[in-house]
């Protein structure tokens, strides 16, 4: 059975993924494409050709969506690596009917390629209902290409799709032509004669070699320069270059082949497509009136954002309950089954709880990443990003930040992954390094705790309030930094697409859904149990059976049960302080002692670097009270008053809304930055922030105090 590898390309919204879905029930595959972490899709189909009663095993790569072939955003640099490469047989350019023009400048591009090509007019129905016909004979004359009306919705044109694939395979070459303007195309000639004077051996096509040359394109250069013909040939590039100069009144290539592709883009669009009515748009403009209306567009925004995360919390807070009480459950049998021995504990609370971990927060992703989607495939995502950009371009970040940043209040693992939405990989990073200043929900235990021991209760609410908005303000402050010192230079400019509003595709949303679930349980479930086991190592060893020994004989001894209660969290609390974990807090504690933390701070700290929920535990069990404690426990409340210093109080809140997320999120963020540098970035950025602004709220607190 021969194999057919067809690379999917198209600019953003065109409808490929619903194309996808429509040509093929098999199975869809998705994955990264190498070295990057856009996601890669592929569905293997057959097509049975009846002309030849032959079989093809096709293969479908959905690339992903670019304006154009240049290096912008990530997803135009892959597009354009993969479109550059060999590994694909064909290029099925999806186009929406109802922009054919601005669609068609990429597929000039495309076309330029040298590779076989098929154009596929897709949201065929959609165009119609707006009264746009367009003639796909009359456009594949143009183009020399075959062009088929297409609409996944209905399945119109999707056999005939196929049965072209396979024609086009079996050509020997490629047909596609664009018609330049008189300069270039005399130019293209002059070329094209010569390479055949001296029969050049290529693999494309002399006029596609020709119009590369012309464009001074980089791989192509570097191949010919090798060639012995390079040295006739380098005189003539020169000439037909001095020519287009001359024509066009600039030496900027880009310059004048965009000129060149928009002329050719009109033009076809003139001779193919004509307009019977607007009737459509009527309606689009009619709710987008109300959406991006400058006064209620944002509440607008705020209250379906509300919503969303009313349902993602409130909604994923049900399943939560019930995944770590079943957790708790297989711990503590695992315990009972293994005994309390080091492996019991280990299967327990090493292994057993730190899947539980990962698990519980799989409602929330789940139900966020839904909500998400549908914002998405509605088309009402870039009018979002169309109402908040102006203001976050103050700050240097884009448009769609916002949802990756709003998100962080939540969780950041799902944070991280939301960035994805963010296609230039400079604002992804930047909204990536300041997800964190946005507390999550993990951090408001601590919170709450040191609020309720400082300050009174008609107060907390304020405070709260206080820190939330504080992080958040000083999150943008650093994206300004980031951008003016690390990522700087000019503003790329920002396409703000307006993509008709549609149906949301179901099946489309499931399967970004369970992408994005498979993804996170990958990425974030291996690293956060390898670190619960390195914290449970590092906790409970080395081992001291005397002083296990000595505390045991204490607690038998006595009969008052509280008494033997608080034995008992007074030798958790001592094998604790002689740990490995214990002892790195003594060691690091000259560190922390200019911001008036004692050890037992920077141990809680520390072990909230695997899981910010730890923190309030780590305290209780640091001040013999167990680890069983929460943010309410009155006992731990008054410990925290009497042993922690008002002004150390302040810069342990400033540290931990600031410093390092847990172990999950931060392999995530590793993942999504693209390389465990940026981690190393991260973690020194929040660190140095963290204890130079602690130290700032510790020095000022004790000014104000007059401590």
């Amino acid at each position: 059975m021969k194999q057919i590898t067809v690379a999917l390309a198209g600019q953003p919204n065109v409808g490929k993924s619903s194309l996808i879905n429509a040509i093929s029930n098999a199975k869809l595959k998705v994955g990264n494409f190498s070295g990057v972490t856009v996601d890669k899709t592929e569905v293997v189909f057959t097509i049975c050709d009846d002309v030849s009663c032959e079989n093809y095993e096709t293969h479908i790569i959905d690339l992903p969506g670019a304006y154009s072939l240049t290096e912008y955003t990530i997803e135009e640099k892959v597009t354009k690596s993969f479109l550059q490469s060999d590994e694909y047989d064909i290029i099925v350019n999806v186009v929406d009917s109802t922009n054919l023009q601005r669609n068609l400048i990429f597929t000039t591009q495309l076309l330029e390629t040298g590779k076989k090509v098929i154009v596929a007019l897709n949201m065929s129905d959609e165009a119609r209902d707006e009264g746009i016909e367009i003639d796909e004979n009359q456009l594949s004359k143009i183009l020399g290409v075959p062009c088929i009306k297409t609409a996944a919705s209905t399945g119109e044109g999707i056999d005939k799709l196929k049965e072209v694939i396979v024609e086009v395979y079996n050509q020997k070459e490629t047909t596609a032509k664009i018609i330049y303007s008189d300069p270039i195309e005399e130019e293209i000639r002059h070329i094209v004669s010569f390479l055949k004077e001296k029969n050049y051996r290529s693999e494309l096509p002399y006029r596609h070699l020709a119009v590369k040359l012309i464009q001074e394109d980089e791989e192509m250069y570097k191949k010919m320069h090798d060639e012995p013909i390079w040295i006739e040939m380098l005189p003539l590039v020169r000439d037909a270059l001095g020519h287009l100069y001359l024509h066009h009144n600039t030496k900027d290539l880009k310059e004048i082949f965009d000129d060149e592709h928009f002329a050719f883009a009109k033009g076809a669009k003139m001779e193919v497509m004509s307009t019977k009515s607007m009737k459509a748009k009527n309606l689009t403009q009619k709710i987008d009136n109300l959406l991006i209306n400058k006064f209620l567009g944002i509440p607008l925004f705020l209250f379906f954002m509300w919503v969303l995360f009313q349902l993602t919390f409130e909604l994923g807070s049900i399943p939560m309950d019930y995944i770590d009480a079943a957790f708790s459950w297989m711990g503590d049998q695992a315990k009972s089954t293994l005994g309390e021995g080091q492996l019991g504990s280990l299967i327990g609370d090493g292994i057993v709880a730190g899947v539980g971990a990962v698990i519980m927060f799989l409602p929330n992703i789940v139900i966020l990443f839904i909500g998400i989607a549908l914002l998405e495939t509605t088309g009402y995502m870039s009018r979002v990003a169309f109402l908040l950009d102006g203001f976050f371009h103050k700050f240097g970040l884009h448009g769609k930040s916002f949802i990756p940043l709003v998100t962080g209040f939540g969780c950041s693992v799902p944070a991280y992954m939301a960035a994805r939405t963010l296609k230039n990989e400079k604002d992804r990073l930047i909204t990536l390094f300041i997800i964190g200043f946005m507390s999550c929900g993990a951090r408001l235990p601590i919170y709450v705790l040191f609020a309720g021991a400082f300050f009174a209760e008609e107060q907390a609410g304020n405070i709260l309030f206080i820190i939330y908005i504080s992080g958040a303000i000083l999150g943008l402050v650093m994206a300004k930094i980031l951008k003016l010192f690390v990522f700087k230079g000019e503003d790329e400019p920002f396409v703000m697409e307006m993509p008709k509003y549609r149906s949301p595709s179901f099946k489309l949303i499931w399967h970004t859904v369970y992408g994005q679930a498979r993804s996170y349980l990958k990425k974030a479930g291996t690293y956060i149990l390898a670190a619960s086991i390195l914290i449970w190592f590092a906790s409970s060893y080395p081992k001291y059976p005397e002083i296990e020994l000595s505390y045991q004989t204490k607690v038998e001894q006595t009969v008052d049960e509280d008494q033997q209660h608080q034995l008992e969290n007074e030798l958790k609390m001592t094998l604790l302080e002689k740990s490995y974990l214990g002892i790195i807090g003594h060691a690091t504690e000259p560190v922390f002692e200019p911001l008036g933390f004692d050890w037992r701070m920077a141990v809680a700290l520390e072990t909230g670097l695997a899981a910010k929920e730890v923190v309030v535990s780590t305290l209780g069990v640091l001040y013999a009270l167990g680890d069983e404690v929460d943010e309410g426990n009155e006992g731990l409340i008054k410990k925290i008053r009497d042993n922690i210093p008002f002004a150390s109080a302040i810069a342990f809140i400033v540290f931990v809304m600031i410093y390092l997320p847990c172990l999950a999120a931060s392999m995530v963020f590793t993942k999504e930055a693209g390389g465990w540098k940026y981690l190393v970035y991260l973690f020194l950025m929040t660190t140095l922030t963290a204890w130079i602004l602690s130290f700032i709220a510790y020095n000022i607190t004790k000014l104000i105090i007059g401590a």
